[in-house]
């Protein structure tokens, strides 16, 4: 039976999730072409990584109510057809303004990646088997990124960046059709008629409450460095700072996306035993986070050694994908009929602060002249990682002082 629902639920949603990862992770790669063929600036580099992140995030809300009235598969197919018309009309564009209005339909389209899998395993597994199989899911998603980098780079110098975007285009409509096909539609449930009224109402009262607020900004810190970096500005650091080719990127970014799968696996693997030994919930992202201002310190020394490089940016995609665990654990402190809108909640605060923090980074490497081969200074790009660095550890300590107030009361 557990084999089944795979088949028929978790791998056509991961496919979506797939889709996901590759349209926020094909920039990194791409972004440094575009910056030379279209003369686009650090700015507006991070205006086009950023709108998607801007329309994914204004999605969210309405997202958990649409997911709860209709399902995910009627939800997840329509939104995989949207993000299939975001990739054509990015490899139509002629100028930076068609590839705006792109990433912002992209962004709604890809908007539902993790949060209809979570929706559809608590629809149609077991409450104790949920989690597994949304590790398994996010697992398979993570691959997306893999797609969009060392093939994206192969591929690159035969298709153009054109024809990059309209394959993602066919995968995009693939994704769509296997979910339509496959997935059911979700389960009827006994009891009062839900409405639109009280659908807001309930999303009103989970964003009013101080339990929410007093946690969630700083779980949404946690995926923060990926969003931003994955999403554009390591490949172009790896160029400017390291001095790696674009081959040699393409394989550090590709051994990334496999070190967030372990990552995914790990973290979540550590969460589950935390809570069964009856460690505070928020013990795993807490060490994460702490782990990622080491981290980011360090490539503040702007170190080149290949060695190096990788091992820190692979500890980095490790730490990155503790995520997912920190919206269990603020989920959790919710009634479970919540966890969709919670989560939605979540991901409102990670996703419209992944696109001020993906704005901000290329206005601080703008304020440095371009270097001659068109790249920008390592030195506005370590004030950058200062300034995620800064906002992560103010998360840690924030999260480590309201578990502590809890775990006292």
């Amino acid at each position: 039976m557990l084999s089944r629902m795979l088949f028929k639920v978790t791998f056509p949603l991961a496919a979506a999730n797939v889709m996901n990862q590759a349209a926020r992770m094909v920039m990194t790669i791409v972004g440094p072409v575009l910056a030379v063929e279209l003369g686009l600036s650090a700015v507006e580099l991070g205006v086009l990584a950023a709108c998607l992140f801007a329309a994914y995030a204004a999605a969210q809300l309405p997202l958990g109510v649409a997911l709860d009235a209709f399902g995910a598969r009627r939800v997840q197919t329509v939104l995989m057809l949207i993000a299939a018309a975001g990739f054509a009309i990015f490899a139509l564009s002629p100028g930076f303004a068609g590839l705006v209005v792109a990433r912002i339909v992209l962004g709604v389209g890809i908007s539902a990646g993790l949060m209809a899998v979570i929706k559809a395993h608590a629809d149609w597994f077991d409450r104790s088997r949920v989690a597994h199989v949304t590790g398994i899911a996010t697992a398979i998603g993570a691959l997306g990124s893999a797609l969009t980098t060392s093939p994206v780079q192969a591929l690159l110098p035969a298709l153009g960046w054109r024809g990059i975007f309209w394959g993602l285009c066919l995968l995009a409509l693939g994704a769509a059709t296997w979910i339509f096909l496959s997935v059911p539609d979700k389960p009827s449930v006994a009891g009062p008629k839900r409405t639109l009224r009280s659908d807001i109402a309930l999303s009103g009262r989970i964003l009013a409450s101080r339990t929410f607020w007093r946690l969630a900004p700083a779980v949404a810190t946690l995926s923060m460095f990926n969003f931003v970096y994955l999403g554009l500005w390591a490949g172009p650091w790896l160029r400017d700072v390291a001095g790696m080719d674009g081959p040699t990127r393409a394989g550090v970014l590709f051994f990334f996306t496999f070190a967030m799968v372990a990552g995914s696996v790990l973290t979540g693997s550590a969460a589950s035993r935390a809570s069964a030994v009856g460690l505070p919930p928020f013990v795993v992202p807490i060490v994460c986070l702490a782990g990622l201002v080491l981290l980011q310190v360090i490539l503040i020394l702007q170190p080149s050694h290949p060695a190096v490089v990788l091992a820190l940016w692979l500890a980095i995609a490790v730490f990155g994908a503790s995520g997912p665990a920190g919206y269990v654990a603020v989920c959790q402190m919710f009634p479970p009929e919540q966890t969709g809108r919670v989560s939605t909640a979540v991901n409102t605060l990670t996703l419209g602060l992944a696109f001020l923090v993906q704005a901000a980074t290329g206005w601080i490497l703008d304020l440095w002249p371009r270097t001659a081969p068109g790249g920008w200074d390592p030195d506005g790009y370590s004030w950058a990682l200062a300034l995620t660095a800064a906002l992560q550890a103010l998360a840690a300590l924030v999260m480590a002082t309201a578990q502590r107030r809890r775990h006292a009361v």
